[in-house]
């Protein structure tokens, strides 16, 4: 039997050398060469490596930007929520002061965020010295204080009031009732002195075992 002989081209390539390998198990004789120049392929692996290093400094260039306005954005953004922290936090606690600081880095963007509070009557102390009830308190004004850089016409509160006692519900339906001129709060709750600032009320009830019912009640809105 005779057998053709084949050439292929780009052997050095995985298709070219598993093409070639290929033929020659049907019993071609292959004879493998390689169609592009040496010189035109350094030429264009020159292109290739150029245009990466480019590529790679116009992406290095892009990053150190965005790095820079993310910094500005933040740190305007970090200062006015903590006026807006230290104005909520004398009006829940009525008195004392609060703020919020960076800690750890010089790079805004990595440093630590340190929340430092003094309920009216005591000494400016770490988070972990308050009662919870106060912990509770100031967790709901920082929440408030970001939620205030940049108010939206409806805000959902899932049961932020549960650690309150009834001193502190007081505070938080006042603040409550403050922010509801300009926001409509939905609010998820059990507390019953929560509920007495609602205009309306949902709530489910079970008249027959295992049948729901949604029941709903339209208040004045007065606490």
């Amino acid at each position: 039997m005779k057998f053709k002989r084949v050439m292929v081209t780009g052997s050095s390539g995985f298709i070219g050398s598993h093409l070639a390998d290929a033929l020659e198990e049907q019993g071609f004789n292959v004879v493998l060469f390689d169609a592009v120049p040496s010189k035109f392929k350094s030429t264009k692996q020159e292109e290739i490596i150029g245009d990466i290093l480019k590529s790679e400094e116009n992406l290095k260039e892009t990053i150190s930007k965005i790095d820079v306005v993310a910094r500005e954005k933040f740190e305007s953004t970090f200062d006015q929520i903590n006026t807006n922290f230290s104005e909520l936090f004398e009006m829940f606690f009525e008195g004392g002061n609060a703020s919020i600081s960076l800690d750890g880095s010089d790079d805004p963007l990595e440093a630590q965020i340190v929340i430092h509070a003094q309920p009216p009557g005591k000494k400016n102390q770490n988070l972990r010295m308050l009662s919870a009830g106060e912990k509770s308190l100031t967790a709901i004004a920082l929440l408030f204080a970001i939620y205030q850089f940049k108010p939206s016409p409806y805000c959902v509160l899932d049961e932020v009031d549960a650690p309150l006692d009834d001193v502190n519900i007081q505070k938080f339906k006042r603040v409550l009732n403050k922010f509801a001129e300009e926001t409509q709060f939905i609010v998820v709750t059990h507390n019953k002195l929560t509920m007495e600032v609602a205009d309306y009320l949902y709530g489910v009830t079970m008249e027959k075992k295992g049948v729901s019912k949604l029941v709903s009640v339209k208040f004045n809105g007065q606490a």
